[in-house]
């Protein structure tokens, strides 16, 4: 089975790397796409690829990265497979594990063929076909770890071999959801032409902090319904380590904002003070977050550091008014983001962890930081002219943003009900609880029998000693 998807997948890699050979004919000179609408076969390769990528992936590989919150003795079984929802029914040993990933994979091979048998547009070569032979080659060689994993093999060799395996294939499952997010951006610059030559700064700076945001959002959630126990055991509160990546950021965006050697313009100066202000604030943040004897404590410092971003985005104007709009709703939204996490630290938990149910106000300051990390990767210049030339209204892009927030909150929390309640963490079914309640009782009477038996014993040997000693 090893054998065959890896020469499957050595096929759909080798389709990959010829590809961009042909079709390329019709592309004006300087540009990087044709102006013909997307056929239909590009279509079924963006659903299968966004289908498998950006649902039936994450499904699996997100609870292996729970595994190091839980420190659980039984997470070792969860790296036995990391695709898709097959991982989901491995947990629970079902026998639909192994045909579900096979599947799988030849839905991400049949989405791969479909990519490059497309007619109309036509593509330059581009980040995303390079990206996904990066991705495919990987891809590969999970499939050959989990082969190899699944078949136990401890003795001789394979007992040295195994722990290297093991990590291997644990990094490379805990990179599948920034590479698969990444490689669908990718596909949608790829279809629509953008980010090239003057643009390719002003994408980056757009795209890696909008899902900068959207992680923060996850990674919030996260520690919400399934982190509290590592958090107690790392003896840190959540604000020391957000503002350790703040402190983080800030010192990368202070040096790299700005070209060295060249002259400074408005763009340098507010993007390099924002760099500024994010790491002289995480540094106050990781000492607020210890008290006196070491024990962890809440503060607002990361909460007040995301309001004063969105309160400098929300004045940044734009040359187009539409993108003057977007980029002012991205700074409210980042403010009301941050006044409900300060609500939450002071007000709803009162400087206290969250409980072992979430109250309804901490669902807020995530999903507002996923709809900030939308609306800030909507834009970019490119994005916005093409907006501005359609007629859409700044109102109208903005309610599809805020609706795919809603969604990818929903998936994320369907994600972590799926952990939750499966395999070893799946509670007590209303069928089994009479079983579970006669057993108890069962053991229950057994040891008020034993007891009984003991009691017994020790009086039946004392009226024999008695006894024996009435005797003459």
């Amino acid at each position: 089975m090893a054998l065959s998807i890896r020469s499957v997948l050595l096929l759909a890699a080798g389709c990959v790397v010829s590809a961009h050979e042909h079709h390329m004919d019709a592309i004006p000179p300087g540009e990087a796409i044709t102006m013909e609408p997307l056929d239909r076969t590009l279509w079924w390769h963006i659903g299968l690829m966004t289908l498998c990528f950006g649902i039936l992936y994450p499904i699996g590989i997100l609870q292996t990265s729970f595994c190091m919150l839980l420190d659980s003795a039984k997470c070792g079984l969860l790296t036995l497979a990391l695709w898709g929802v097959g991982m989901v029914l491995g947990i629970v040993k079902s026998r639909y594990h192994v045909p579900l990933q096979l599947a799988t994979t030849l839905v991400v091979i049949t989405a791969v063929i479909l990519g490059h048998a497309h007619k109309g547009r036509q593509f330059a070569p581009n980040i995303h076909g390079y990206f996904a032979n990066i991705l495919l080659w990987k891809l590969g060689l999970q499939i050959l770890f989990g082969v190899y994993l699944k078949l136990h093999l401890s003795s001789g060799i394979h007992a040295r071999v195994r722990p290297y395996v093991v990590k291997v294939h644990s990094i490379f499952g805990k990179a599948m959801p920034v590479l698969a997010w990444a490689q669908m951006l990718f596909g949608g610059i790829t279809a629509l032409g953008f980010c090239r030559q003057d643009h390719l700064g002003q994408c980056l700076a757009h795209f890696i902090m909008g899902s900068a945001f959207i992680a923060y959002g996850i990674l919030l959630t996260i520690m919400l319904f399934v982190g509290q126990a590592w958090l107690k055991r790392s003896g840190k509160s959540q604000e020391f380590w957000d503002s350790l990546v703040i402190a983080g950021w800030g010192c990368v965006n202070t040096f790299t904002e700005h070209r060295w050697g060249t002259e400074w313009n408005h763009g340098d100066i507010q993007h390099t003070s924002m760099g500024v202000v994010w790491w002289c604030a995480g540094l106050l943040g990781l000492w607020l977050s210890r008290g006196k004897n070491g024990e962890p404590r809440r503060n607002i410092i990361p909460a007040m550091v995301i309001f004063i971003t969105g309160w400098a985005m929300s004045g940044h104007v734009q040359h187009l008014p539409v993108s003057t709009m977007i980029h002012s709703v991205f700074g409210y939204t980042l403010m009301f983001a941050a006044l409900a996490r300060i609500v939450e630290i002071c007000f709803v938990l009162k400087d206290g962890p969250t409980g072992e149910i979430p109250n309804s106000w901490q669902h807020l300051t995530p999903y507002l930081l996923f709809a900030s990390g939308f609306i800030f990767m909507s834009a970019t210049e490119e994005q916005m002219a093409l907006i501005a030339t359609a007629g859409i209204d700044h109102v109208s892009c903005l309610i599809i943003l805020y609706s795919l927030a809603f969604l990818l909150y929903l998936f994320v929390q369907i994600l972590l009900h799926i952990f939750v309640t499966s395999g070893t963490n799946a509670p007590i079914r209303k069928l089994d609880a009479p079983l579970e309640e006669g057993r108890q009782r069962h053991e229950a009477e057994q040891r008020a029998r034993e007891a009984e038996e003991f009691e017994l014993e020790g009086l039946i040997s004392d009226d024999e000693g008695s006894g024996d000693e009435r005797k003459p």
